[in-house]
């Protein structure tokens, strides 16, 4: 199949982004790529330790530089940081000249998997309500997303199949 856009994924930490762009890069023969990955790679550190030692504004420049980079080539499928859909930069990019899908979850399962998760340097220090409140937040940016994905009742494989369908549509 011959691409014409990139397939752009976003949703909160703990959507699901990578595990999903992972499959559908399989199915499609395309090359993926993870914009927080991307970003470890360069700079030899984890997100948690750049957030710890360089500060959130030092990563939120370096995602928006990587991400508007990478979003220039065509044909791959790119996993959004769970904060690059927020930058309008990046979001402005996305919208003009990739798909984009909204891995939308349930509030509560998303409150339990970043609780779970170390990996998430955004909620260290926040309570359930803050999460919370974070996630309807950003909500209410993902929504301007091409297309919104509601993933609680399907399984991955679903997921897959129902975002390649809309994309090759397009």
């Amino acid at each position: 199949m011959e691409f014409k856009k990139n397939l752009v994924l976003l949703g909160m930490m703990g959507s699901g982004k990578s595990t999903i762009g992972k499959l559908i890069a399989k199915k499609l023969n395309a090359k993926f790529i993870d914009i927080d990955k991307v970003i470890e790679k360069e700079t030899g550190m984890t997100i948690t330790k750049i957030f710890l030692e360089k500060g959130e504004t030092f990563f939120r420049n370096l995602e928006e530089k990587t991400s508007l980079n990478l979003l220039n080539s065509h044909d791959n499928i790119i996993s959004l940081g769970g904060g690059g859909f927020i930058n309008n930069e990046i979001k402005k990019k996305v919208l003009s000249n990739s798909l984009s899908f909204w891995l939308s979850c349930n509030t509560y399962t998303l409150l339990n998997r970043i609780k779970k998760s170390k990996k998430r340097p955004l909620v260290f220090n926040l309570d359930d309500n803050e999460i919370i409140h974070l996630i309807t937040k950003r909500s209410k940016i993902y929504s301007k997303a091409h297309f919104k994905i509601r993933c609680n009742k399907l399984s991955k494989n679903e997921i897959v199949k129902k975002i390649i369908k809309l994309y090759e549509a397009n």
